[in-house]
Order: C-alpha cells, then structure tokens, then sequence
C-alpha cells in the first residue's frame, strides 16, 4: 500500500532507509570478517587485499559531499534509488570475480552505488520527520545498523564456511528488495529553491585534491613516507585543497557550503565526528587481526567474538536519540565518547591469554559509548541546517566518518606493522601462520597496544570537543523555501 499522509510516509521513509543502512553494514561485516579467507582463495597478496577494504572508504569518503550537494538541487529519491539499484549489480559483479585486482574494481563499482545511498538516507529521513520525533528517528537507523553489526560477522562467518562469494551473492536479494521498495514508497516532499547550480570546479578540485590525500595517507607507511609519488599526492593534494577552499569562498553556490564550519555547533559536532572515526575506524580491523591470527580463531567465531560491540549499540542508539530529542546532544555525545574511551583503554592490557570475557567486556563499553554518540549527534546536525542544505550536511557528516576510518585504518596498520616483515604480516592476516609459530608475536602485540593507546588519547579530545559545541542546541526553524510540501 503506497504512503498517502505525511504521518504515514515518514516510517515509510524510515524503512526505506533503514533497509539500506542494513545492506550496507551486513556487505562491510560480512566482507571484514571473510577477508583473509579471500586473500588464501584469489592468491592476493596483503596489499590487494588492503585496497580491497579501502577503495570503497575511499571513494566513499570523496564522493559523498557532492552526491549530497546533487541531492539538494535534483532531489533524493533518484539518487537514493539509483544507488541502491547499482549498489546490487556490483554486488553480484563482486561474487563473480577471478582475481584480487577484479574485486578492488567491483568493489568500487559498489562504492558508487554505497555513496549515493549514504549521501542521501539521513536528509530523507530529516526530510520527513518533525523535528522533536527526529532523535528517535535517527536512533531506530541507529538501531538497525548495530543489529547488522551483529548479524554480520556472524554471518559472514557462516556464508564463509560454504564459499567466501556467498557474501556478495547473499546482497543481491535484499538489494533487488530495497530498491523495488524505495522506488514504490519514497517521493520529494521538500519544495527546493530553483535555479540552483552546481559547482564543477569546486568538485573537480575537491575529488582529485582529498583522493590525492587520502590515497597517501593510506599507503604512506607501507611503501615508504619518503616514496615520490606520496610526497607528489601530500603536496598536490594538499595545494589543491586550498584551492578548492578559496574557490568554494567565492562562489555563488558552493559544492561545500563552508559556512557549515563557522557555525559552532556544526564545527564541533563534524569534528568530533572524524575524530570518533579516527579512534575507533581500526578497532574491528585490528581485532580481526588478533582473533584469527593470534588465537587461531575460525572466520565464523571470529565473527561471534565482534557481536558484543555491535548488541550494546543497538540497544543504546534508541534510547539515546528519544533523551537527544528532550535534552541535546551535547552531554550524551560527549559522553559517548567518553565511555568508548574507557573501552579503548581495556583493549590497551589486551594480552594474548586475556580472558574472553575481559574482551568482551571492552567491546560492550565501547558499543555502548557508540551508542550515546551515533544518534544524538547527527540529530544535533541534521536540525541545524535549512532543507535545501540536508543533502550537504549529511554528506559532510559521512565524509568526516569516513576520512576519520581511511585514517585509523592507515595509522592502526602502520603501527602493527612498524617492527614486522610484509611476509609475517601476510602470514598473519592470511592466517597461515598463527599463534607463536613463524611470525613475531610480541611486535605484533607491542603495535596492537601503540594502535590502541592512540585510539583512546583521540576519543578522549573527541569528548571534549563534543563539549564546545555550547550549552544550548540551535535548531533551524523552516520559513518559506525549503519547506515541506506535504
């Protein structure tokens, strides 16, 4: 039955969404855990697999900005379909490969289609909810996505036991779903200002210049600092960013709206975003790492083993965007990652014959840190921005998540592998070496503890920074364009 009243629309959307969400964390969690069992399979070496993992961050994390600013002078639901719609083909496309290097290509095809659903699942949501119902809104997606985080190692482990392309064929039904669903029940309920132009300079500058960074910053430390196409990417990049930053100052309408940035909520709230993402991107990565190779764990127990994180979000994030809604972000955000802080701090005594329990421990305090973080801080920057500039926020909320794990991920990698051969590193990660035999257990350990300790220094600064924000929570109030048709 189509969605006839607004009322009735807005859990519409919220399902739309929701289902995207969950194809989108069961795809990373499936994949995460199934990844050395992929490197054995295709005879892919680390550095395959690695682009493997990061080329959808990547382009994710380049893409999402843009795509948002389309969204907001085109509209979302053609996006968001398009993308759900592409997202599945390459999921299939990424079951049939041969090769190590024919899945970084499939999966970057995916990205394309990931983007455009990331890019666009938060302003609808916004779009069609009231401003006091948003919270918990945004805590249901929440919700949603930490049971995926649960579901999906767990699964991933399961498909892996009977082939390892089962994770990418295991997309295509629930993909053709979401988007015959998206298509039926979603449609444009907010009016867009007209005459709107896109800015093809700003982007162009901002894709090649960010792709430029972030392209060295993750793969600096594995072929050297000092190599010269990463001091070309460092340094072109970084001219090219500010470059796109005076452009984007001077123009009518921006691809990046950067006075975003200038409003102090917004400016703490992105910040303490990619700082979350900068301590705890890694977190599952490295773990994997550990159980599998360390403890010899199967892909499936393995899986089990990174659920408690995942349940103690899932509960919270409900709970946390209902309290968002009646008083701020501030405090519940700041104190999320506060709690993920302690979390991080165990997973700094991690020992090689730490109990499970004491492991499971951790992850739960860091979900539920999680938790109080996730919800009410895109609450507190979806309500502050106009309708026409939803698709901007919350692609610049994604992106900052994202650079903030493309990041982690690089510095956590570095840090393990500094005093290890690429070989007992291979051996490790492909898990054909485990335990004490054949690859350096305690250099290992001595990096896991460095990439631990990092992870909560960081998250630590990120509590503080969710404080600046301001004591009160300022809430954009809709007059006239961008207001609400239905």
């Amino acid at each position: 039955m189509l969605a006839k009243t607004k009322e009735n629309y807005k859990w519409y959307a919220l399902s739309c969404t929701t289902l995207g969400a969950l194809l989108s964390v069961l795809n990373s969690n499936t994949l995460l855990i199934a990844l050395p069992v992929i490197a054995r399979a295709l005879h892919a070496s680390l550095e395959t697999i690695i682009w493997t993992l990061m080329i959808y961050m990547l382009a994710v994390t380049v893409m999402v900005p843009a795509i948002g600013r389309v969204a907001d002078i085109i509209g979302r639901k053609k996006l968001y379909v398009s993308g759900f719609a592409l997202f599945t083909v390459a999921s299939l496309l990424c079951g049939l490969v041969q090769s190590g290097w024919q899945l970084v290509a499939a999966r970057f095809i995916q990205s394309v289609g990931g983007s455009l659903m990331l890019a666009n699942s938060t302003a609808i949501v916004t779009d069609a909810f009231p401003k006091g119902q948003l919270g918990r809104a945004l805590g249901i997606n929440s919700m949603v996505i930490g049971a995926g985080a649960v579901i999906g190692p767990i699964l991933g482990g399961l498909l892996t036991s009977w082939h390892w392309r089962w994770i990418f064929f295991f997309n295509v039904p629930l993909g053709i779903i979401g988007t015959l669903w998206a298509a039926i029940q979603l449609r444009e309920i907010i009016e867009l200002p007209e005459g709107q132009r896109f800015d093809w300079l700003g982007t162009s500058l901002f894709t090649i210049g960010f792709t430029f960074i972030l392209l060295a910053l993750t793969f600096g430390d594995m072929v050297g600092w000092h190599t010269p196409w990463i001091v070309a990417s460092l340094v072109g990049g970084s001219l090219l960013m500010l470059l796109f930053i005076y452009i984007e100052n001077h123009v009518d309408q921006p691809m990046l709206d950067l006075s975003l940035f200038r409003q102090r909520l917004l400016a703490a709230a992105y910040a303490s975003n990619l700082l979350n993402g900068i301590a705890r991107g890694a977190v599952t990565f490295l773990l994997i790492f550990f159980f599998q190779g360390i403890w010899g764990i199967d892909p499936l127990w393995a899986g089990i083993l990174l659920t408690p994180f995942a349940l103690a979000m899932m509960f919270v994030a409900p709970v946390s965007g209902i309290l968002s809604d009646r008083y701020g972000s501030r405090e519940l955000s700041s104190l999320g990652l506060a709690v993920s802080a302690i979390g991080l701090y165990g997973l700094t005594r991690l020992q090689i014959n730490t109990p499970m329990t004491v492991v499971i421990l951790w992850m739960v305090i860091m979900g539920l840190g999680s938790g109080f973080f996730f919800s009410p801080n895109t609450n507190a920057i979806m309500g502050a921005v106009a309708a026409e500039r939803r698709g901007i926020a919350a692609g610049t909320r994604t992106m900052m998540n994202n650079a903030g794990m493309v990041i982690s991920i690089a510095l956590g990698l570095a840090m393990t592998a500094s005093s290890m051969t690429p070989e007992a590193m291979q051996g490790l990660f492909a898990g054909t070496q485990v335990g004490s035999q054949g690859i350096a257990v305690q250099e290992f350990m001595n990096g896991l503890h460095r990439a631990f300790w990092l992870s909560f220094i960081i998250s630590i600064v990120a509590a503080v920074v969710a404080l600046m924000r301001g004591p009160h929570e300022v809430y954009y109030q809709e007059t006239g364009s961008g207001s609400n048709k239905a």
